[in-house]
This record gives structure tokens, sequence and C-alpha cells, in this order.
């Protein structure tokens, strides 16, 4: 079973980094994703290292209430440029709001959205819109297989840098 599952899965690999390594002609690739549900929490920033070389614990002040929010992302894979917005929920509708986003941030050429296999990105409301906006093809990844999605590491340095020690009631 091991092996005709790899075979299974390498047409899909192989076009994610071919879209990467070798983009079509004209074509602008993007990975899309999802982040969240991120819930508003305050807590101060790493103290740092105690003098005995101890990590110090900063207590978290944490609730879940209405105010989770749900960040999706695109990361246009030839100059790195990033695209978030905000949504209060992942559903569709979300989803197609960030694809029009990436279509009004691309005008010209093809863009092929490297994305996962969410139900969201898959819906008969998201086929609906594709097909009135033909320049956009989705590329799934893999099951299984989330590092072959950018975005996914740049989530890793929006949470650091963006959201680490913020608090929701103190914005300005």
């Amino acid at each position: 079973m091991g092996r005709q599952f790899r075979q299974r899965l390498r047409p899909k690999r192989l076009a994610v980094v071919s879209h990467y390594t070798e983009p079509p002609e004209g074509s602008t690739t993007v990975c899309a994703d999802e982040l969240g549900p991120v819930l508003p929490r305050y807590f101060p920033p790493p103290p740092g290292w105690s003098v005995d070389g101890h990590r110090i614990k900063a207590p978290l002040a944490y609730g879940r209430g209405p105010e989770k929010t749900w960040i999706y992302g695109a990361l246009r894979v030839r100059d790195g440029k990033e695209l978030t917005r905000c949504a209060a929920s992942r559903n569709s509708k979300g989803y197609i709001a960030l694809l029009a986003d990436i279509e009004a941030d691309n005008p010209t050429g093809d863009i092929f959205v490297i994305t996962d296999n969410l139900t969201s990105h898959l819906s008969a409301e998201t086929n609906a819109w594709l097909a009135e906006h033909p320049r956009i093809h989705q590329v799934f990844i893999p099951k299984g297989a989330c590092w072959l999605n950018l975005q996914e590491g740049w989530w890793r340095f929006f949470r650091r840098d963006a959201l680490a020690g913020q608090d929701a009631s103190q914005s300005p």
C-alpha cells in the first residue's frame, strides 16, 4: 500500500513544485491558507531568561468569546508579497473574498493558487465564483503535506511578530 499511496501523491506534489520552480509563462503563483481562529489575548512580552538559566513563564489572561477572528492569507511566490484579510468565520465567502483580492492584486495573466482541500475551497459557491473568473486556477496540495504550502511558513512569522503579546482591548 505504501508504494501505491506514494504514486497517487506524486502528480499533486509535482504540480505544486512545478508552479514554484517553473510557473507557466506570464502566470503568477500564489499560496493561500487560513489561520485561526485567532483569539484576542494579552500576555506581557517574554521576559527572557532568569539568572540561573531557566525560562521565566508569563501568565496568560485568556478568554474565548465572540471576538475570535480568522485570518486569510496569500503569499505571492515570485516576490514574497503577502495579502491578508480578516473574517468572523472560515467559510466560502471569506475564501472567495481572498480570491477576489488576489485577482485584483494580479491584474494580468493566469493565477495559480496553491491551497489545501478545505471544504470551503471546493464548495459549490467557490466553484461557481471560479467559473466566472477563469484566470484563477486552484492547485491542491496532497493531504498531509501542508509543508508544501509556503503560506504555512509565513503564518509562523506572522504569529511570532504580529500576534505575540497583543491585547485586543488596548488596540489604537
